[in-house]
């Protein structure tokens, strides 16, 4: 009989046991054989209250438990019944320290026994899940989770999902699970013994055919798709769309902006025109160009390509909206995804990293998601892998370079470019459309392309010529690499090649004495600029920016620094060079040492290129300066290069990709009265046609805008005293929708001390309150736990104004604390308008204001994001209602209802309003 598994879950209180917080219900269920054989629960009553947000989150009430004996009638039960099983549980480090503290605190010994974490086995076996909470892998696996946070509910899900990696377990390759076995002993749980005892199990059956094997990785066969379009006539008239899309979708909802969109995009491919199209959200802007874009590709015999700005949009069209346009038009489509080649693994890389003696955890857990993916994949991007901030960094190290050896079938980037040459529909990013010159070849055939998220080429050109030197990122590298005397990668290099005599000792002593030189150099010029900065600070504040122009540094100090590192890095390609002598066959230790010398001269190079951007190249476009805390000198030194304008950029990549039809388009791509504010940015001439559709007003009738009249005038009043009254706008706000709101600030230092505030006084105890850069996570993870919650605010800045979507009940309200203009002391921005300034130009008008007026429209876009939504867009800022220029704000948004209240009035409105709701 195999071994027993007991699959735990537990409830409580809180998060910390020696805070007093108490468990309130425990589950567990036993699997053996791979099946569930026995179940038991029960309420647990915790001898303290239940807080609100947690009876919130669980649905566990003081009714649930009232009757419930305390822990201490149920341990030695529940101490017994997992006495000789596995410890499963989903986040060991949660529930079975919260259990041993229980165990203890009446008086029962230590548990023993071996433990697995689900969460860790998951990330293993699904590398590509979205998300690793419970609930999310239920829904992506098609388990049953009816009430998440039930422990009863929990366990026996979790129970499930080690069922399901165990059966993923067992169709994975013998070489596969082999790797994976040796790796396994480097994880946190005991998953060893459960790989080695698949692995036995799979040497006994047939190889499967569908892998190839590299190196002593098994990997999924490249077998393209072969599709073959029928030729399908242009829906030309508006019967004919209907019925074509009612054919498809008998409920489907005739939208007129979504037909005049179509034509516009097939008629701009037919005249190989230039276009600029907004869509307003509510007209359904994707469909809306892939139908005429499919139909026009099939029927013309041509390529048109699609260019995206985030990779979720860029998987969102590949896995999702192409499938639905296919399905419509009834026929199939030759589609490819390309990306830069640094998105794509290198084979070569990964079967040397399984070398490594003695991996990190997060090398341990990052190459076991590798092999499970590479059983999966037919591209090869390394997006697809969901890893942790830790396992980015190896992944980074794992990408394909310019050196990249791997040959056909096993070279993921040269496959995707064959997919391209025989596609009808090249799916790519912004990114790589202004890689121009590296990727011009690639779409020489295309004949039309379309920009979505077109506003954001403006930002995929910013970051592209965007330069970023951080002084402790150069001290890792160098400490990485080292001299003889250290522990790092230089010294492993040199004793590898003293024993089997491939490098020179002459080149490597040289190559020691120019890196002595180069780090002290590096030191001693780093040091004096810091030094210069922060005799310029004018302000009390540890936190400041000086910019470069300021720095009085000679030209020769830098020089310097860079002729060294340039000396430094031509010794080590030689050495390179000498130690990858291909007549002497490296050992898997020297493949290691050679992939790690590798992967920090590539950095130090990185570095060189910055450093002679930053200090030696006279760039009038663009903006430098120096971020420091006085606090931590030279550590904090961090020195920004941006470009002041983009458009020049832009206009070359899109010269590149020749004469073809170029459509752009976006939800926001106008202003009120500066409707070229950003086709100025994109390059675009003036003459350029441009189309404004706006979705039918019936989708906004869920939606309202509160200014709230009696506010005080920032300008006027303390900040300390704005602060204390947009806490206790938001707290009246929040508890009149009972929670579900966005909190949008343009400061993060605002959001802080206004969520600070909030916290001290209580006001908001029941609620869950999320704030960014305050709450730990990304900007997604935020959102997603939010969106977990009924009573639940969100607090965030900048990135929270666009690309968030949050669509039905979990929005009530987005509240605009200020009205998003940016700081003026932001450096960028002063850098921009200091710019306008000179050349006689009024920098409010042509770059705050339209600015400001762009990301007020995207704050607006987060609210509704269907025709059935229903939301209250608040504004506190009093001067949309003050200044001669609020009006502009107001004229961005859909033609909705305005009120001008007081917050008294506002707030009754809302229970009113949310109350008729609930009612219906």
């Amino acid at each position: 009989m195999g071994k027993t598994y007991a699959v735990v879950d537990i409830e409580t209180t809180g998060h910390s046991s020696k805070n007093g917080d108490r468990m309130m219900q425990f589950a567990v269920v036993f699997v053996r054989d791979w099946q569930v054989v026995d179940r038991f629960t029960t309420f647990i009553h915790p001898e303290r209250s239940i807080p609100l947000f947690i009876q919130d989150l669980t649905h566990i009430t003081e009714e649930d438990i009232k009757d419930a004996q305390p822990f201490h009638k149920h341990a030695k039960e529940i101490y017994a019944m997992l006495e000789g099983c596995v410890f499963v549980a989903h986040n060991t480090d949660f529930d079975l320290p919260f259990l041993q503290a229980e165990f203890k605190r009446v008086g029962l010994p230590h548990w023993q026994g071996e433990k697995i974490d689900t969460v860790e086995l998951a990330k293993i076996l699904y590398p590509s899940a979205l998300s690793y909470k419970l609930g999310d892998l239920a829904q992506e696996l098609g388990i049953t989770l009816q009430q998440a946070h039930r422990a009863d509910e929990d366990a026996l899900a979790t129970a499930e999902l080690l069922i399901a990696c165990y059966r993923k377990l067992e169709k994975l390759p013998a070489a596969t699970l082999a790797a994976m076995h040796r790796l396994s002993f480097g994880a946190k749980t005991a998953i060893a013994q459960l790989f080695f005892g698949v692995l036995a199990w799979k040497r006994t059956q047939l190889a499967d055919e569908a892998f190839m094997t590299y190196g002593k990785l098994a990997v999924k066969k490249l077998v393209p798709a072969i599709k073959k379009a029928q030729i399908i006539a242009y829906p030309n008239t508006v019967e004919d769309k209907e019925q074509l899309l009612r054919a498809t979708w008998p409920n489907f909802e005739k939208r007129p902006a979504q037909f005049q969109m179509m034509d516009e995009v097939y008629e701009a491919l037919q005249q190989q025109q230039e276009v600029v199209i907004e869509a307003s959200t509510g007209i359904g802007k994707t469909l809306a160009y892939l139908l005429p874009a499919i139909n026009y590709a099939v029927s013309h015999g041509k390529q048109v390509a699609i260019s995206v700005y985030t990779s979720h949009l860029l998987e969102q069209l590949f896995t999702e909206e192409l499938p639905k346009v296919e399905q419509i038009l009834g026929t199939e489509v030759a589609v490819a995804m390309v990306k830069g080649k640094r998105n794509y693994i290198d084979l070569r890389k990964v079967d040397t990293m399984l070398t490594y003696t003695n991996p990190s955890y997060d090398e341990t857990l990052t190459l076991l998601q590798v092999l499970v993916w590479l059983t999966e994949t037919m591209t090869g991007d390394t997006t697809e892998i969901n890893v942790t901030g830790g396992g980015q960094q190896v992944v980074n190290k794992l990408c394909k370079d310019q050196d990249s050896k791997v040959t056909k079938p096993f070279d993921y980037y040269h496959y995707a470019l064959e997919q391209c040459a025989h596609a009808t529909i090249i799916v790519t990013n912004h990114a790589m459309v202004l890689a121009h010159t590296t990727h011009s070849a690639i779409f020489s055939n295309v004949d039309g392309w379309i920009f979505d998220e077109a506003h954001q080429l403006i930002q995929a050109a910013m970051h592209r010529e965007t330069q970023l030197f951080s002084y402790t990122h150069s001290k890792y590298i160098f400490g990485q690499i080292g001299n003889y005397e250290d522990e790092g990668v230089f010294r492993a290099l040199y004793e590898a090649s003293r024993k089997h005599e491939r490098v020179s000792p002459f080149l490597l002593h040289e190559t020691e004495r120019l890196f002595t030189r180069m780090v002290t150099q590096f030191d001693d010029v780093t040091n004096r600029l810091a030094k210069q900065a922060l005799e310029q600070f004018i302000k009390k504040e540890a936190k400041q920016t000086v910019f470069l122009e300021q720095i009085t540094m000679p030209a020769t100090d830098y020089e310097r620094v860079a002729s060294t590192m340039y000396a430094w890095l031509s010794r080590a390609h030689e050495v390179t060079k000498q130690f990858r002598n291909e007549l002497v066959q490296l050992n898997s230790r020297e493949q290691q040492i050679l992939a790690n010398w590798c992967y920090f001269v590539e950095q130090t190079e990185q570095m060189l290129k910055q450093w002679t951007s930053l200090f030696l190249t006279q760039v009038p476009a663009k903006a430098a300066w120096l971020e420091l805390d006085r606090r931590s000198v030279p550590s904090s030194l961090r020195i920004m290069q941006y470009p002041l304008e983009v458009a020049p950029v832009i206009q070359h990549a899109m010269q590149q990709l020749g004469n073809c039809a170029r459509i752009f388009t976006s939800g926001t791509m106008t202003v009120p009265k500066q409707p070229t504010f950003i086709t100025e940015q994109l390059g675009l001439p003036a003459t350029t046609k441009m189309c404004q559709l706006q979705a039918p007003k019936s989708y906004y009738e869920g939606a309202s805008t509160f200014i709230v009249t009696d506010m005080p005038d920032i300008q006027q009043v303390s900040q300390q005293a704005y602060i204390e009254m947009v806490a206790y706008a938001v707290t009246r706000t929040v508890r009149a929708t009972e929670g579900r709101c966005f909190v949008l600030f343009t400061s993060q230092q605002m959001l802080r001390d206004t969520v600070e505030l909030i916290q001290e006084s209580e006001l908001l105890h029941d609620y869950m309150l999320f704030a960014q850069g305050m709450t730990s996570g990304s900007r997604m993870r935020i959102l997603k736990s939010f969106q977990k919650f009924q009573r639940a605010v969100l607090f965030g800045t900048n990135s929270f104004w666009e690309g968030v979507d949050v669509p039905g009940d979990a929005l009530a309200a987005v509240i605009v604390v200020r009205l998003p203009f940016s700081a003026p002391e932001a450096p960028l921005f002063k850098a921009q308008a200091n710019r306008l300034t000179s050349q006689g130009r009024n920098a409010f008008y042509e770059l705050s204001l339209p600015e400001a007026i762009l990301r007020f429209k995207q704050g607006f876009g987060r609210l509704i994001r269907s025709s059935q939504d229903k939301g209250a867009f608040i504004v506190l800022d009093r001067r949309i209602e003050t200044k001669a220029y609020g009006q502009a704000f107001l004229d961005a948004l859909p033609a909705i209802t305005v009120h001008k209240v007081t917050l008294t009035d506002m707030v009754l409105q809302l229970e009113n309003w949310y109350n008729s709701n609930d009612e219906k």
